[in-house]
């Protein structure tokens, strides 16, 4: 992801994500690995599969991974700010 020229309002951020949810639904390569996901999301894991189990799972949801991705700065999709020209 580019470094964006602001930071991205809510709405932004919003439609950023859901637009990376929906590729990534669809069959998209990830930009996190399992082990990012894991780590990140592991204690939903555990409290789905049990501990032991939880070691072998991976997250699929498509918003999780997409919201991993934003917070890591790896979403290849960025918005025209619109700055004011001065």
């Amino acid at each position: 992801m580019v470094k964006p020229a602001r930071a991205h309002t809510r709405f932004e951020k919003a439609r950023i994500i859901g637009a990376r949810a929906l590729q990534i639904s669809m069959g998209a390569p990830l930009f996190v690995t399992e082990e990012e996901l894991r780590d990140k999301y592991s204690s939903e894991l555990i409290q789905l599969y049990g501990v032991e189990d939880a070691k072998e799972k991976v997250v699929l949801d498509p918003m999780k991974i997409a919201s991993l991705e934003y917070e890591q700065n790896k979403i290849p999709i960025d918005i025209d700010p619109h700055l004011k020209e001065e």
